[in-house]
């Protein structure tokens, strides 16, 4: 805590919002069962990695100090042939994950599955469910073990979330639930009418809080890192929607339309007893495909919050479900009781408001493909938000309703609020500075030199050509090459001034919401520019004269 009180880490905000998620789901699960006295939240974790040789890792100053290589010529072979997804774990990274493992194990870290994913040199380990505060340790001690575990393995773990461009990058998905103390896990469809109704109570008011909050979502996940990996292709897109499968979006229409035509005894003596609890399992055997374009996909017995970067920590994304989950319950609890005020049943009650949630929460549902152009223009359509960079997203952090929903449910005060707002925009800026200080670095001291000194040895085989009498169509393709090096010389060095100087005057903005954007917006683009022509460059200049170790050399453990 700071010295006037407020908190300043992770874990103060989460317990605080576990606890408020208890106070409020709590009340209506006791609705349908008077022995649960608990309320458990569950995480369970899904960590990608790269794992790429120590020597590589310390010949990139760009990996050193940024994580990722901001220069860097696509491979010729990447991931396209899957090889390295559906193949064999290399030996000296099965030696590598064995230990991690045994090491977890020691500080009881739960790890159970260890695999390779798509890209060359990614791996993936993943833990049994825990309680979220705890789960919450665990990742953050694991991503400790496995760097000091690599070192032994001359290895080294990268966990940024896009380290090389052209392959996939690592994200870690956040697998929520609740459970109560008497062993149900209320996003798991039950046997009799009240069991389904307490999942379909949870699953629809999971959805609506997701509905009312998607931008606080999107804001929770954001960062200078895993911006360059949402959307691009292998991730979710910065719109938030939900995914939950055809057999269930088939339920929730089935509600809404009986409801319609007051068909309510009919529903709930009829359909909970059967066509319901039919229909739920089937979920679990045909849809577990999860939709991997979806941010947010209900997979079974629980909602994978797949945007989450793999060097975050897990805590920021569960604050956040926690308390708009806390505030959805606290809401619906308020609808039932007015209705029963009123003289109408419970479980009647429970499904009318149910049925209104449905209705209020279809813009955030979607089964396609959520990469695709006419999901974006359709989510335009429907108001969702499609902010791509992260000082755009973190504005939704102090939005009135932000601030509302953590200072009425005692997570954040609004000090803590504009605190975090203002850290996390100054760290963006901070992290794009270091990258163009090093990008600069990287163009004028190693890419530009090299270039030179091939062109210069193309002038000179040029020049003995033409002294030898050879006449100008014979070295026609060495003149090619030497305009062609210059070209790309004369844009890497104009970029990196250019950038130079929008760097000089974003450092003279006081504000740090407006330095990050400044530094988003006028800095950042010349980023793509420097690094075009640099990595044409990598393709045309001598390979021995090349300082910079290439993809084809770090993407392979040898």
């Amino acid at each position: 805590i700071s010295y006037t009180g407020e908190t300043l880490d992770y874990k103060a905000p989460l317990l605080k919002s576990l606890q408020c998620l208890e106070q409020n789901v709590l009340p209506v699960v006791n609705y349908f069962d008077k022995s649960v006295t608990k309320i458990i939240p569950t995480l369970g974790w899904e960590q990608e990695y790269f794992l790429i040789d120590e020597e590589m890792y310390y010949a990139r100053p760009d990996l050193i100090h940024t994580g990722r290589t901001l220069l860097g010529a696509i491979p010729a072979k990447g991931q396209q042939l899957e090889d390295h997804y559906f193949g064999a774990i290399p030996a000296r990274v099965f030696d590598y994950m064995v230990e991690l493992e045994l090491e977890c194990h020691k500080l009881g870290i739960p790890i159970r599955t260890r695999h390779n994913e798509v890209a060359p040199c990614q791996f993936e380990c993943a833990p049994m469910f825990e309680e979220v505060n705890v789960a919450v340790d665990h990742n953050q001690l694991l991503m400790d073990v496995m760097e000091r575990v690599a070192k032994k393995h001359k290895l080294k773990v990268l966990l940024h979330e896009k380290p090389f461009k052209g392959v996939n990058g690592s994200g870690k998905h956040n697998n929520w639930s609740m459970s109560t103390d008497t062993g149900k896990n209320l996003l798991s469809p039950g046997k009799t009418p009240k069991n389904n109704l307490l999942f379909l109570t949870t699953f629809v008011n999971v959805i609506r809080a997701v509905a009312a909050h998607s931008d606080l979502i999107r804001a929770c996940i954001a960062s200078a890192s895993n911006d360059h990996r949402l959307g691009a292709n292998e991730a979710p897109p910065a719109i938030i929607s939900v995914f939950i499968g055809r057999a269930l979006t088939n339920v929730l229409q089935e509600i809404e339309d009986k409801i319609k035509d007051s068909k309510m005894d009919e529903l709930l003596t009829t359909d909970l007893k059967l066509d319901i609890h039919n229909k739920i399992p089937e979920i679990m055997l045909d849809n577990t495909d999860r939709n991997r374009t979806s941010p947010f996909a209900f997979t079974g017995n629980k909602f994978e919050i797949r945007a989450v970067g793999s060097s975050a920590n897990c805590a920021a994304t569960m604050i956040v479900m926690n308390t708009i989950v806390a505030e959805q319950f606290k809401n619906f609890k308020d609808d039932v009781e007015a209705l029963v005020k009123k003289d109408e049943k419970r479980d009647h009650a429970i499904m009318r408001v149910l049925r209104k949630y449905i209705s209020e929460s279809k813009n955030i549902l979607f089964e396609g493909d959520n990469y695709s152009d006419d999901w974006a223009k359709e989510a335009e359509k429907r108001g969702l938000s499609n902010v791509k960079t992260t000082p755009g997203a973190l504005e939704f952090f102090i939005s009135k309703q932000a601030k509302k929903l953590f200072t009425n449910h005692n997570v954040f005060n609004e000090r803590e609020i504009e605190a975090r707002y203002e850290i996390l925009n100054h760290n963006y800026t901070l992290k794009i500075q270091i990258e163009g200080r090093l990008l600069g670095e990287l163009a004028v001291n190693n890419v530009i030199p090299a270039a030179i000194k091939y062109q210069n040895q193309l002038l000179e085989n040029v020049s003995m050509l033409k002294n030898l009498g050879f006449e100008d169509k014979e070295y026609t393709s060495q003149k090619e090459l030497i305009s062609s090096i210059s070209n790309h010389i004369h844009h890497v060095k104009s970029n990196v001034d250019k950038m130079i100087e929008a760097r000089k005057k974003a450092n003279k903005i006081e504000d740090q919401s407006k330095k990050a954007k400044a530094y988003c917006n006028s800095v950042l683009p010349y980023f793509e520019e420097i690094r075009y022509h640099s990595d044409k460059l990598e393709a045309l200049v001598d390979d021995s004269l090349w300082t910079l170790p290439k993809y084809r050399e770090i993407l392979y453990i040898k």
